[in-house]
């Protein structure tokens, strides 16, 4: 039986050692038009209070930096998280898909030691896809471990029209990288992942339809030679979060992979987030599940079948450690 709790597989956090770095990487998204406030911060005792707020039994942290060794620093400080409140968060090992060799290696080190819940990537990564070929040995270790990877658009991407790129290029990005991925064949080769895409996929599921009606046209590229009912059962296979998109994103996101494979996603731990906006989008999750007729909170537990493992140390009252 899941915990009665919700689970938030979208918490970002931060590792930065002192002020300075902080204000560093404040100035720094300033520059990208991203008007972050001085007072910005992110703390585990901030994080745990927003869930106690919201009803939320436990928060995925993830968090890719753009260094090999600030990377594995992260993964290191989230398990270390963990490991304090084994049932208050999980962690999703972030992984350096510039460098496929380094992402197996890191995968090894972290179920080795860390024993990580999940992975994160970044959708683009220093300018890498999700769906470039030298890739294809992460997702064959993936598969075979039947991972949960969590995507999350590039956190670092430049401004737009003079607005951030987290406003809405995020989702165009993501939608971009999954039909790419859908066109090599990536979760043909490799069903055994759970793909979760934030944001409710972005565009994505708007554009769904688009896909399946025009995508295997004879004017459209197609070296898998998809077909129709190809691109109609390998969408509906994603999972996505419905992070700061639940308005307006949660009813085409639940047309394309079903209520059951949409989980929460609260966005927290990043400035363009408040308490305020998340508890707008949560509620907004609560109102379109009542309008659908689906039981009120099946968004928010639907994350438990991804990570059995949280679950069992939550139910176990964190006895489990982070095993």
């Amino acid at each position: 039986m899941a915990p009665t709790g919700w689970l938030d597989v979208h918490c970002h956090f931060n590792t930065y050692q002192d002020d300075s770095e902080r204000h560093t990487a404040i100035q720094s998204m300033r520059q990208a038009c991203f008007m972050v406030p001085d007072e910005w911060s992110w703390n585990v005792d901030d994080s745990l209070a927003y869930q106690d707020k919201a009803g939320v039994q436990m928060q995925m942290l993830s968090y890719l930096p753009l260094t090999l060794d600030k990377l594995k620093a992260a993964n290191d400080y989230a398990a270390s998280v963990v490991k304090k409140h084994p049932s208050r968060f999980g962690m999703l090992c972030a992984l350096p898909t510039d460098e496929p060799e380094e992402c197996l290696e890191e995968i090894d080190r972290v179920q080795t030691e860390l024993h990580a819940d999940g992975f994160a990537v970044s959708a683009v990564y220093k300018d890498v896809m999700l769906s470039d070929s030298r890739l294809e040995p992460v997702w064959a270790k993936l598969n075979d471990m039947s991972a949960t990877v969590f995507s999350h658009p590039n956190a670092y991407a430049p401004p737009r029209d003079g607005r951030p790129s987290p406003l809405i290029e995020v989702a165009f990005e993501t939608a971009r990288v999954a039909v790419d991925m859908l066109y090599r064949g990536i979760f043909k080769r490799y069903p055994n992942i759970k793909f979760v895409f934030a944001h409710c996929g972005g565009v994505l599921p708007m554009l769904a339809g688009r896909l399946e009606l025009l995508g295997t046209q004879p004017w459209v590229p197609n070296p898998e030679k998809l077909t129709q009912e190809d691109i109609h059962s390998q969408l509906s296979r994603l999972w996505v979060d419905c992070a700061a998109t639940a308005g307006t994103g949660l009813q085409p996101a639940i047309k394309m992979v079903g209520e059951e494979h949409v989980v929460y996603g609260a966005d927290c731990g990043v400035p363009c987030s408040t308490h305020e906006t998340m508890e707008k989008n949560r509620s907004a999750v609560m109102g379109v599940e009542k309008e659908l007729g689906i039981e009120v909170g099946t968004v928010g537990g639907n994350g438990w079948k991804l990570f059995p493992s949280a679950a069992e140390r939550v139910e176990s009252g964190g006895r489990n450690g982070a095993a």
